[in-house]
């Protein structure tokens, strides 16, 4: 199966493919956020590489969150517009299941938090359990970074934490002494490529925002009645 996977919940787009022959190749593309500029001359790029031409495309892979807003609506309308123009298959991951996986690839074992940077003093968190494979513990939330060590603090259990959440917030997240930080900003395209190789097809794939886009919330702020 050919796959080609998008991801643009973070400040750098990211794009990925894995060949029916094995052949991988990713790239991260410091784009100044550009997404919209950036992501399809990166897929040709890729695909150009690995001596694909885009109806040989089996599957696209598709980051649906959470992260930046309108990252995740410039890639999820790419993958969307990509997998109805060549009649392929679409496949939605979650960024936080991105970094579990990227963290489980290098090795890692254990109890991991993957923290996505929310902006406004928030991050995305979910918890895993690394063993055999990767095991989603909770449901994917919004918090602070405060109240996650404040938590880690009482479970005085040892784990790992990784993401462009922890990065943000660092000094806060190394106070904690049974913790490991795992560096790892960009979600782990190696991750969705395999995530997206052994799951089933999506009919639908919808952003995984979590909370108001910054805009609206903007708006809502100064719409308030005094």
């Amino acid at each position: 199966m050919n796959i080609v996977a998008i991801e643009t919940a973070s400040p750098a787009c990211a794009v990925g493919v894995r060949t029916t022959a094995g052949v991988e190749v990713t790239r991260v593309v410091n784009d100044g956020r550009r997404h919209t500029e950036a992501l399809a001359g990166a897929m040709k790029t890729l695909l150009d590489e690995v001596e694909l031409r885009p109806r040989d495309v089996n599957r696209v892979v598709v980051d649906r969150g959470p992260g930046l807003f309108t990252g995740l609506r410039v890639g999820i309308a790419t993958a969307i517009a990509f997998s109805q123009a060549l009649g392929c298959e679409l496949v939605g991951v979650t960024s936080l299941e991105m970094l579990a996986g990227g963290a489980f690839d290098s090795g890692v074992r254990g109890t991991l938090v993957a923290c996505v940077d929310a902006r406004r003093g928030e991050i995305f968190v979910q918890s895993f359990l690394l063993d055999d494979a990767v095991n989603a513990l909770d449901s994917a939330r919004v918090t602070t970074a405060r109240e996650i060590v404040t938590t880690w603090q009482a479970n005085a259990t040892s784990a790992a934490f990784t993401g462009d959440g922890v990065e943000r917030y660092r000094n806060e997240f190394e106070y904690l002494p049974l913790a490991t930080i795992i560096g790892q900003v960009v979600p782990s395209v190696h991750a969705e490529l395999s995530l997206g190789a052994v799951r089933s097809p999506d009919e639908v794939v919808s952003p995984l925002y979590l909370r108001e886009a910054d805009a609206v919330a903007n708006f809502t702020t100064r719409e308030r009645p005094r």
